[in-house]
């Protein structure tokens, strides 16, 4: 098998580095699928998330904000929320009880099952997360 260079970007003289040291997204994201299950508005949401990150992952941004910086109507938002809570990418604690707004939290993705061994049965868990339907979660 033999090795080619990968192709030359459009300016090959730029190299990128991170000024900002936190809001990093997992490459993993990309390459597992992940975005194509959240979809669009819930993939945006989670990049503004990542971009007002503090090192804890931590982002104050209340949901009328979040939707006015992303240009969603907010059943649009608050369905791309829920998608993130589903999928275990984010946690939220409202700053008081049954309150929208709080603090939202970015999770690293779960590592996916390990495959079952030939023969074995698959647990539904599993089954259904490779169907992607996510586990519940309480936040």
């Amino acid at each position: 098998m033999t090795s080619r260079e990968p192709p030359a970007p459009p300016h090959p003289e730029v190299a990128r580095t991170p000024r900002e040291p936190f809001g990093w997204l997992e490459a993993r994201l990309l390459h597992d699928g992940s975005l194509a299950r959240l979809g669009p508005d819930a993939t945006a949401v989670l990049t503004l998330l990542a971009l007002a990150a503090d090192r804890r992952g931590a982002s104050f941004y209340s949901r009328a904000r979040m939707a006015e910086r992303l240009g969603l109507a907010r059943p649009a938002l608050d369905a791309a929320l829920a998608r993130l809570l589903a999928h275990g990418l984010v946690a939220h604690r409202p700053w008081r009880h049954a309150h929208p707004d709080g603090v939202w939290q970015l999770l690293p993705p779960r590592l996916p099952d390990p495959a079952p061994r030939r023969g074995q049965p698959l647990p539904l868990h599993a089954l259904l997360t490779s169907l992607g339907i996510p586990r519940n979660q309480t936040p």
